[in-house]
């Protein structure tokens, strides 16, 4: 076969992959609010947290946290860097850490939340997508391009 032969029948397998992708990446989202709400632990096991609505968005709760444990691993640091001295004595055990995702029916997906990280005091932006049996939870500052993805999976 001549080379340019073959780039139209490329061309169209990787177009015929790309569909099949596409399709069944759509197939796999999230088609009601509620499928968030649960228990969910990141798939390497170093955190653990509990979705649940919180009056027309959602939230969720610190359960564990790797990086927020004392070197006991079982008893959780205080909030030491909180932006507010008020907060900075609490524990950081079951905190309300990712507020305010809505729902966005067009995308499937929950948009517009705030995480707290405990481990350095700062804010972020977050949304998250359930894609077949887990939930990719993206935390970022200013753009989704710049951040980072956890992947996490129900384990109740």
């Amino acid at each position: 076969m001549l080379k340019s032969a073959k780039r139209p029948l490329l061309a169209a397998a990787l177009a015929a992959g790309l569909t099949s992708l596409s399709v069944g990446h759509a197939l796999a989202q999230a088609s009601s609010p509620d499928q968030i709400v649960g228990v969910w632990e990141a798939e390497d096991g170093i955190l653990k947290i509990e979705m649940f609505e919180a009056g027309g968005s959602y939230s969720a709760r610190m359960l564990y946290g790797k990086l927020l444990m004392e070197a006991d691993g079982k008893t959780f640091k205080k909030d030491t860097k909180n932006p507010d001295p008020n907060l900075r004595g609490r524990s950081l055990e079951g905190i309300v850490f990712l507020t305010d995702l809505k729902w966005d029916p067009r995308d499937l997906r929950w948009e517009d939340g705030s995480w707290y990280s405990g481990a350095n005091g700062r804010s972020a932006n977050a949304r998250a997508a359930l894609l077949g049996e887990k939930m990719e939870v993206r935390v970022y500052m200013g753009t989704p391009a710049l951040g980072r993805t956890i992947v996490l999976h129900r384990a109740r």
